[in-house]
């Protein structure tokens, strides 16, 4: 699918999902044919349940099936970003400062195409992160993938003294 019928059903769909309150993320459309899947992340200051995903993913059905803007079958696929998430856009960036980050780039960025760190700053052309204590700029045309990393905090156990 080009990148204007990617834009266009960007059009059909965030404001549909503003009204409802709700960001419109993310928009993905994967594979082709009978086979191809829109995949729509939302996301919201408030928690998302599974009712709301339900109730959105209804009305946008029917919304695509009135303008189809997509030709032949697809499959819909509604969500949230979840806890571990793919940073696609420079607003995904903007919502994730302070976190820990996956970096994959296409071109060695201070000797490594792997880098882990904590995502310190963000600007229209790229972000600073965190590398083990020294800031690492990296260029928005420079990334193959990134994601954020959940951190699985340490607690007591229950009873036990630390």
């Amino acid at each position: 699918m080009t990148r204007t019928a990617a834009d266009r059903l960007w059009q059909v769909i965030e404001p549909y999902v503003a009204a409802e309150g709700i960001e419109l993320d993310d928009l993905e459309v994967l594979g082709a044919g009978p086979g191809t899947i829109l995949r729509v992340t939302i996301d919201s200051d408030d928690p998302i349940d599974v009712d709301s995903i339900a109730r959105l993913s209804r009305g946008l059905s029917r919304l695509l099936d009135e303008s189809d803007p997509i030709t032949g079958s697809y499959t819909l696929e509604v969500g949230s970003p979840g806890l571990e998430r793919n940073l696609r856009r420079p607003r995904h960036y903007e919502k994730s400062l302070g976190r820990e980050l996956r970096v994959k780039t296409r071109v060695d960025v201070d000797g490594a195409r792997n880098h882990r760190g904590v995502l310190r700053s963000t600007d229209e052309s790229g972000f600073v992160l965190e590398v083990d204590g020294l800031d690492r700029t990296l260029g928005f045309d420079q990334v193959a993938s990134a994601r954020t990393v959940f951190v699985w905090e340490k607690t007591a156990k229950p009873g036990k003294r630390r």
